[in-house]
C-alpha cells in the first residue's frame, strides 16, 4: 500500500507542467491575395486598387507614415464624392490643417475588399507631378492593422494574409517596434559620434534617412566639415527646405549602412515630437529589405534583397522634375545651386537628356542621380530650344 500511494504523487506533479503548457493559439495566418505593384521612380510602393461602386482603377501609396488612409482631392470630385468636414487635423511635415472625410466607403484589392473605411481628403496634385503619375491617394494604418502585409521587391508582389500565427523565413531579423498608429523603431546613427534614437518606419517617404534640425543640433551628431547642400521637399502641406548631407553609417538591427545620404530638416509644425523621434528612416533604406508588417503582432520582420548592397544616390543638382500637363518640366530650382547657375529657369521643358529624348521621366529623373557626371540638357523655353551644360555635385 506504502508502495501504491508513494506513486500517486510522482503522477500528479508530472501532470502539472504539462498542463501549464497549454495555451490558446489562434488560427494559421492565410494568404487571402496577392497584388502587383510598382516603384515610382524607384522610391515608393504604388499599389493599384477599386473603390466599390466606381469603375475607375485608383493608384494609391503605401505608406507606413501614414495614420490612415485618404484620397486625392481631384479623384474624390471626380468620382463624385462629397467629403464632410471635421474637427480633426491633418499634420505633415510641411503644415496642418483640417481634415475632411468620406466615411464608410469600400475599397477592392483583386477579390479581397476591404470595408469601413474612412478617407481623410488631401490635395495630392504635387505627389503625382514629382512621381510622374497619378496618385490617387495613400494606404496606411488603416489597412496595415487589420492585415498581414508581406512585400517582396524581388518579385514586386505583396501578400496581404489574416491575421494569425505566422513562421518567419529563416534569414532575417524581427524587429519589435513601437505600434500606436505608425511604428517607431530604435536605431543607431553614426557620425561624429554615436547616437541611438527612436525613427519614424516610413515606406512612403522617398528618402534614406532625415533627421529633424533638434536632433542634429542638441546630438552635435553631424561633423562639423560635412557638405551640406539645401534641397526643396514636399509634404502635407506644400513645400519645405532641408539640408542635403551624409551620415558615416546608420545601423538597424543587425544591418549597418555605411556613407548613408540624410535630410536634415526644421520641425516647424513638430511632427516629430522632439525628441520622442530624431527622425524618419525612408524608403530608400526599407526597400533593401523583403519586409513582413504584422501590426496585429507588433512586428516587423526585414530579410536583405537584391536590392541592399545597390549604391546610395549622392548627386546635387539644385533641380527638381515634374511631370506636368504631359511634358517634363523643370518644377524647382535652388537659389545658388548647379542648375540655377547654369542658368535653368522654373518652367522650362526638357526636350533631352545626354542624347535621350525617350521623355521617360524616371530614366531622366535617374540621370540626375549620376554624381559628379557631366550631363547636357536640351530644354524649350518659350519657343526657343536650348542646350545648357549641367554638372552634378556629390555630397560625398
Amino acid at each position: 500500500m506504502k508502495a501504491l500511494l508513494s506513486v500517486i504523487p510522482l503522477v500528479v506533479v508530472s501532470w502539472f507542467p504539462a498542463a501549464a503548457q497549454e495555451e490558446y493559439v489562434p488560427p494559421p495566418s492565410q494568404t487571402l491575395t496577392t497584388i502587383p505593384f510598382s516603384l515610382a521612380v524607384e522610391s515608393v510602393v504604388l499599389i493599384k486598387a477599386i473603390l466599390v461602386g466606381h469603375a475607375d482603377t485608383l493608384t494609391f501609396i503605401l505608406d507606413t507614415g501614414s495614420s490612415g488612409i485618404s484620397l486625392d482631392s481631384a479623384t474624390a470630385s471626380s468620382l463624385g464624392l462629397v467629403p464632410v468636414a471635421s474637427e480633426i487635423n491633418i499634420r505633415g511635415i510641411a503644415g496642418m490643417r483640417k481634415a475632411e472625410f468620406v466615411y464608410n466607403e469600400r475599397l477592392k484589392l483583386n477579390e479581397l475588399t476591404v470595408d469601413s473605411l474612412n478617407f481623410h481628403i488631401n490635395d495630392y496634385e504635387f505627389l503625382s507631378y514629382v512621381y510622374g503619375t497619378r496618385i490617387d491617394g495613400v494606404i496606411g494604418y488603416s489597412l496595415l492593422s487589420r492585415y498581414i502585409l508581406k512585400i517582396d521587391y524581388d518579385t514586386h508582389e505583396i501578400e496581404i494574409c489574416s491575421p494569425g500565427t505566422l513562421k518567419y523565413p529563416r534569414g532575417g531579423h524581427l524587429l519589435k517596434p513601437f505600434i500606436r498608429t505608425l511604428p517607431v523603431q530604435t536605431a543607431r546613427v553614426r557620425d561624429h559620434h554615436k547616437v541611438t534614437s527612436r525613427f519614424l518606419f516610413d515606406i512612403g517617404a522617398g528618402l534614406s534617412l532625415v533627421l529633424s534640425q533638434d536632433f542634429e543640433q542638441d546630438s552635435l551628431i553631424l561633423r562639423k566639415k560635412r557638405k551640406r547642400f539645401p534641397i526643396q521637399a514636399h509634404g502635407v502641406g506644400g513645400k519645405l527646405v532641408m539640408d542635403m548631407t551624409l551620415v558615416k553609417d546608420f545601423r538597424l538591427g543587425p544591418y549597418r549602412f555605411r556613407k548613408v545620404p540624410t535630410m536634415i530638416f526644421e520641425d516647424e509644425f513638430n511632427v516629430t515630437s522632439y525628441p520622442y523621434l530624431g527622425g524618419l528612416i525612408g524608403n530608400q533604406i526599407l526597400k533593401r529589405f523583403n519586409v513582413i508588417f504584422n501590426y496585429p503582432q507588433r512586428e516587423i520582420y526585414l530579410k536583405p534583397n537584391t536590392l541592399y548592397r545597390e549604391p546610395f544616390e549622392y548627386s546635387y543638382s539644385g533641380m527638381e522634375l515634374y511631370y506636368l500637363n504631359d511634358a517634363i518640366v523643370i518644377g524647382s530650382i535652388v537659389k545658388g545651386s548647379p542648375a540655377d547657375l547654369c542658368g535653368f529657369k522654373e518652367g522650362d521643358i526638357v526636350i533631352a537628356i545626354d542624347n535621350n529624348a525617350s521623355q521617360d521621366f524616371a530614366q531622366y529623373k535617374k540621370a540626375l542621380m549620376s554624381a559628379k557626371k557631366r550631363l547636357k540638357l536640351i530644354i524649350r523655353r518659350q519657343d526657343e530650344l536650348i542646350e545648357i551644360p549641367l554638372k552634378l555635385l556629390s555630397v560625398l
